[in-house]
């Protein structure tokens, strides 16, 4: 056996005196196409761009080894960073029982920005999107929380609690880091990035939201705003017409709606749309889908390039692998892939949670800052703290 992962047990710590700790999973999925804990780490894909990751695949496989045909792990947000992906000792899809355990106690949460950095950030990109001859048409800025615990944050009981929401997939998955403490990204997601299973290929992108009320006469109207607002359709249609173009050349035939339909979370409405396509050569991977639609414009932007750009310049925290993808794919090509959002990197007693908003000409800066502090809202819960800092 390889190297371990920093955030699981290492392959030759087989006499771990902790027995929980031990058969403690150290990639957990679970997601509506299939779920699936991973214990240990039998080999490390070698890390690499997302450019380069379908033939980084092929060749780990290409090689006869032992143990699981299957690698599991994490995309960066940024293409041109390296991923963390790696063969497990085991694979079980009878996930294990959620851990009971209260919130930690939350001692500090501050944002990073502030809530008036990023509003300045969102008015200078519409500026940018407003101008005559504009080149760029939407951008996703995000913002963090920096959360500090009185107690270490255990990432299969945070996950356990984010679980509660049937409308997601909840993750744990292990980040390369040097630090003392094992670092893990957290997160439950509404947003399935691409799927394949033999020729037949899913995504289910989602942009455009609005935050849900308690009411249920107010929550149908904020459902019912969301569908009729020009803006968020703009802004979902950036996403389908950018998926869809880079499945067509892979792809015999390619099915979208026309419009998008609502999507429901336990506290966010999503404007979503279904894309089911069957591709020319069954033998494409998945992993070469998720080279050509990662990011996509949902928490990227359009045209990708200048997006990341404009990213770059206005965001002062590194994304990481927020806004990346989770998943795995197997020996065949096979494989689910979601979009690493409503999550946070977590790392012993500090968290630190994402959350981004699409940014069109048609933008209001107060209405991003606020559907991005509607989006921190099941992680904070699930921690135990109150709503996203104003200033």
């Amino acid at each position: 056996m390889s190297e371990a992962l920093t955030a699981g047990p290492a392959p030759d710590n087989r006499a771990d005196t902790d027995a929980a700790a031990h058969d403690a999973p150290q990639f957990l999925l679970r997601a509506p196409r299939r779920s699936l804990a991973a214990q240990g780490c039998r080999a490390r894909l070698p890390a690499g761009t997302t450019a380069t990751l379908a033939e980084r695949v092929a060749r780990f496989f290409a090689t006869a080894r032992p143990g699981p045909a299957l690698l599991v792990g994490a995309l960066p947000f940024d293409p041109d960073a390296d991923d963390a992906l790696f063969q497990p000792d085991t694979i079980t899809d009878t996930l294990p029982t959620a851990p009971v355990a209260a919130p930690a106690t939350v001692a500090d949460l501050r944002a990073e920005p502030s809530a008036a950095t990023y509003v300045q950030a969102v008015a200078d990109a519409v500026t940018v999107l407003r101008s005559p001859g504009a080149t760029l048409h939407k951008v996703v800025l995000a913002r963090s929380l920096r959360v500090a615990s009185i107690q270490p944050v255990a990432p299969l009981a945070l996950a356990a609690r984010l679980g509660h929401d049937p409308n997601v997939a909840t993750y744990v998955v292990p980040l390369p880091d040097a630090g003392h403490a094992p670092a893990w990204l957290v997160g439950a997601t509404p947003e399935l990035l691409v799927s394949r299973r033999g020729p037949l290929v899913y995504s289910h992108p989602l942009a455009g939201s609005a935050r849900r009320c308690v009411d249920p006469d107010e929550d149908a109207r904020a459902a019912e705003a969301l569908l009729a607002s020009t803006k968020d359709q703009d802004e979902h249609r950036h996403v389908v017409e950018a998926i869809v173009a880079a499945l067509a050349p892979l792809c015999e035939h390619v099915e979208a709606a026309a419009q998008p339909s609502l999507h429901a979370t336990a506290s966010m409405w999503h404007l979503g749309t279904r894309i089911q396509a069957r591709l020319k050569d069954p033998a494409t991977t998945v992993a070469t889908l998720v080279a050509r639609l990662h990011p996509t414009p949902a928490v990227c932007g359009t045209p990708q390039r200048l997006a990341l750009d404009t990213i770059r310049s206005l965001e002062p925290v590194p994304r990481g692998f927020y806004a990346g993808a989770v998943g795995w794919t197997d020996a065949q090509g096979d494989g689910d892939w979601y979009v690493a959002i409503r999550c946070a990197r977590v790392q012993g007693t500090q968290v630190r949670l994402y959350a981004g908003a699409g940014v069109v000409a048609g933008s209001d800066p107060a209405a991003e800052l606020a559907e991005t502090a509607a989006k921190f809202t099941a992680l904070l819960t699930a921690l135990g703290a109150s709503d996203a800092p104003t200033t």
